[in-house]
């Protein structure tokens, strides 16, 4: 399957730069207090019989800071996307007027900031747990190679390297975290 270690690192670390994208553009989702639209990005609506996210059937824009306005490019959808929001649970109460969804952004109460630095801290620790099991199997793949010829010093270099990579994600994404639950808490 490899050829040499440093194809097996490159691998690794393909997949370790995959779990911290994803963690970021999970956190992205979380209210913070202020209007943002990437909110909506897991919310789905039927749209021609395909479970579609609200940003693929409508505008999103935010006027200022505690607004979101939702304009369907099809008025038949209003109600859809309306009751998808209510549904979510995401803590909006939308208003429709016919043509467009406006959504007030209500301040976080201090229990709902700390339930999502907790979810926060979940979702930073299951990116944590893909990058641990990028280094294991890259040692699994590198003790494979030893086995196949790959000198042993050579392994443990690998190896080192390996922590090394795995050590800078896991500080990347407490950092990431640390950001995101100082937007969530600061008021």
């Amino acid at each position: 399957m490899f050829e040499t270690s440093k194809e097996v690192i490159d691998a690794a670390k393909a997949k370790m730069v995959a779990a911290v994208d994803f963690l970021e553009e999970d956190l992205k989702t979380y209210r913070a207090g202020k209007a943002n639209p990437s909110v909506f990005n897991n919310i789905l609506v039927n749209y021609y019989g395909a479970m579609t996210p609200v940003p693929q059937v409508a505008s999103i824009t935010t006027p200022d800071a505690k607004t979101m306005i939702i304009q369907p490019w099809e008025k038949s959808l209003i109600h859809t996307i309306e009751k998808a929001i209510m549904d979510a649970n995401i803590g909006f109460t939308p208003q429709n007027n016919g043509e467009t969804i406006r959504i007030n952004v209500p301040a976080l109460t201090e229990e709902r900031r700390k339930e999502l630095v907790k979810k926060a801290r979940t979702a930073g620790e299951s990116a944590k747990i893909s990058v641990r099991n990028a280094r294991r199997d890259a040692i699994d793949a590198l003790k494979k190679l030893q086995k196949e010829g790959l000198p042993e010093d050579a392994e443990k270099d690998a190896e080192a390297e390996m922590q090394k990579e795995t050590d800078a994600f896991s500080k990347r994404i407490d950092e990431v975290l640390a950001i995101k639950e100082k937007e969530i808490m600061t008021v």
